[in-house]
């Protein structure tokens, strides 16, 4: 590099890891990208995402100015022009129906994007509307409120482990900073199980490989916690000192036996019985579930609830390798509070509420019933949700419906085309931001300044500039009283003790701002009892079982017999690809040469009862609708079970085949990864 060329430490904004990344500018241009070795995280390493970075930004696909959809289609506006009209029909509908008729929508960029989703919770809430969603209300938040209710705070799985149970898991295709460490820890002697309808590459270096029936992992934990229990397998000291409702737990998980659960799950109950017994044996050992693998099932949250059992009535708690709750990062909070509850608080109350601790979320599944009645504008930042959300055709029909969609991004997208202003968003490295990286080895958390590396291309705005300069015209413009990024960014760091300029100058690669704290210190958790709350009177007060239980899927081999005729086949959709997130990066020359198309997964004697090769086209049907694939057969698939990916676009679209109407009963999440589905070659192609 010449001494032209200016180097920036920041991170990766691609997918919710924040990687550590070095970008080289020159003459204002990115020129190149590289791993940034002092991150913990990746050390130095980047996953191809990562690598074909600056094609995303540079890309001639990118939105160039803000657009308004007429009658002829698409113009180019102003921002000014944008502003103001916006601005007009927001007030107007206030005016008319009061303000919780705005929707607001951050994706799943929106997750590790501290300032798209605190500045979107703010608008909104400024505006006078609780109704925030996002793909929280599909992914991840259940487990995050599910241990909150069992242990007080959430814990988290080590990067480093004695033995990783990957549950639903595949870090291959979704976890980049996992797989470098599962690969390093084996070398060390640690363990790996895998538990999967698929057998995923790792699993040739697992001790066990077990073929689980999607969506019936939670029948496996519970047959898992009755050996441990049954065979005093048990650390009854911790169990003793730190939990309360074992004793309950015992009776109760009686009825599940390995034998029980082998008839449910296809797992034998030998295997079930041998894992059980090297997961009790093994101090420093994790269940690691899939992202939303057990989420988006009828029994997601007592999945949750039963790894969170089998984690602590084992002892790996807040020990090496084990879940460790750890230090939160105090940042300031960007977004505010407003009055009401969002749509979905009332009908799933555990996801808005535990304890009195209120989650800003909407429940996204109940936001197509809802529209117009309730929404009539929308605002999406950062997200697809016509795609990456259950049932495209029914929030594809609700958006239609809205008397204002407005959309903030980097492209064109399937949600975009439907909207009424197009407006274009800056990328991660032309806006300043905070990096929070929480789950990193033996210490947390790890901060990192996300720097403006280039200026915006074109006429593309933050989050930052769009909601002060829309929030002017709306009349609350003093809400959003920080004149500038790097102010708003200061202000996020204030409770920490940390600086902007420090961040900037001193620490340019990072810091670990707290070391992990392992043990009980005081033997406290902050849940009402100050225990582990293996009994949980929250479930209990909504009018759920308080213990770990089981619920079969409402469409399957079991549940619908109705159906079985139609649909004799296993769907879950969602499984993930290495070289895109979502419904992200189709565009990208570099990562499309690697993926070009979709393809549904299913195994030989599938693919030969229905006459499919290799390659074939295939119809995938649903009582929802269908999607058209390419075949790839794979011994690797089990029987019976189709796999189809998510995130791509028009009639290749995974979420024409699922419903929204078809939701798991506590927090109201899809289930997407164990519905029914038929198959059939393309013959009209």
């Amino acid at each position: 590099m010449t001494n032209t060329v200016k180097e920036v430490l920041t991170d990766c904004t691609l997918c919710y890891h924040s990687c550590g990344i070095r970008v080289f500018v020159e003459d204002g241009k990115a020129i190149k990208v590289e791993g940034l070795e002092s991150h913990p995280l990746n050390k130095g390493k980047l996953c191809t995402k990562g690598e074909a970075m600056l094609e995303n930004i540079y890309s001639p696909h990118r939105l160039k100015y803000p657009m308004k959809k007429g009658k002829g289609g698409w113009e180019r506006i102003s921002w000014e022009q944008a502003l103001d009209e916006i601005a007009e029909k927001l007030l107007s509908l206030k005016n008319l129906y009061g303000p919780t008729v705005l929707g607001v929508f951050s994706g799943s960029v929106g997750v590790e994007n501290l300032e798209m989703v605190g500045l979107t919770q703010r608008f909104k809430a400024a505006f006078g509307s609780p109704n925030f969603f996002s793909v929280e209300s599909i992914c991840y938040r259940m487990r995050i409120r599910t241990r909150q209710i069992t242990f007080g705070k959430y814990p988290t799985e080590e990067l480093d482990s004695k033995l990783y149970i990957l549950w639903g898991h595949n870090p291959d295709a979704s976890d980049f900073p996992l797989r470098l460490a599962i690969e390093e820890n084996l070398k060390k002697g640690s363990k790996l199980v895998v538990i999967d309808p698929k057998r995923i590459p790792l699993a040739d270096r697992a001790e066990m490989y077990l073929r689980i029936r999607p969506g019936t992992d939670g029948a496996m934990a519970l047959a898992m916690i009755n050996v441990i229990i049954n065979e005093n397998l048990y650390d009854s000291e911790f169990i003793e000192k730190y939990t309360i409702g074992f004793d309950r737990l015992v009776p109760h998980i009686q009825q599940y036996t390995p034998e029980w659960a082998e008839k449910i799950t296809w797992v034998p109950a030998e295997d079930i019985r041998k894992l059980a017994r090297m997961f009790a044996n093994t101090k420093g050992a994790s269940i690691y579930q899939g992202t939303c693998t057990q989420d988006q099932t009828a029994n997601g949250t007592q999945n949750s609830r039963a790894f969170s059992v089998l984690q602590t009535i084992t002892g790996n708690i807040n020990i090496p390798g084990g879940w460790v709750i750890s230090p939160r990062l105090p940042l300031g909070n960007v977004g505010i509070e407003v009055e009401g509850e969002p749509l979905g608080a009332d009908r799933y109350p555990l996801f808005y509420e535990v304890w009195g601790r209120k989650s800003p979320y909407g429940v996204v599944t109940c936001l197509p019933e809802n529209i117009p009645e309730k929404i009539k504008a929308f605002f999406v930042i950062g997200g697809n949700p016509i795609v990456s959300m259950p049932d495209s055709n029914a929030f594809k029909e609700a958006f239609k419906r809205l008397e204002l969609l407005v959309v903030h991004d980097l492209f064109m997208t399937e949600t975009g085309s439907l909207a009424h202003y197009l407006l274009p968003a800056c990328s991660h490295l032309e806006k300043w931001g905070l990096a929070y990286t929480y789950n990193v080895c033996h210490c947390l958390p790890y901060l990192m300044l996300r720097k403006k590396a280039i200026e915006p291309l074109y006429e593309s705005w933050s989050e930052w500039k769009f909601f002060t300069e829309l929030a002017k015209r709306l009349g609350i413009g003093d809400k959003f009283y920080w004149k500038s990024e790097e102010e708003l960014v200061a202000f996020e760091l204030g409770p920490t003790g940390l600086t902007f300029e420090e961040l900037l100058n001193e620490k340019p690669e990072g810091s670990f701002y707290q070391e992990k704290q392992y043990g009980m210190k005081d033997g406290r958790f902050s849940t009402p009892s100050r225990k582990i709350e293996i009994y949980s009177e929250a479930l209990k007060m909504v009018g759920f079982d308080p213990l770990p239980t089981y619920l079969e899927p409402q469409r399957s081999p079991i549940s619908s017999l109705e159906l079985l005729e139609k649909y004799p086949l296993i769907l879950s959709t969602g499984n993930r690809n290495y070289y895109y997130t979502h419904s992200q990066f189709r565009h990208i020359q570099m990562l499309n040469k690697k993926s070009p198309e979709p393809y549904l997964e299913i195994g030989p004697q599938t693919a030969k009862k229905y006459d499919i090769k290799e390659g074939d086209e295939v119809i995938v049907e649903t009582n929802r609708g269908s999607v058209r694939m390419k075949a790839h057969v794979d011994d690797a698939v089990a029987e019976g079970v189709v796999f189809v990916p998510h995130g791509w676009e028009k009639d290749a679209n995974a979420n024409l085949l699922t419903d929204t109407n078809c939701r798991e009963p506590i927090m109201g999440y899809p289930e997407l990864k164990s519905l029914l589905c038929n198959i059939r070659k393309n013959i009209e192609r």
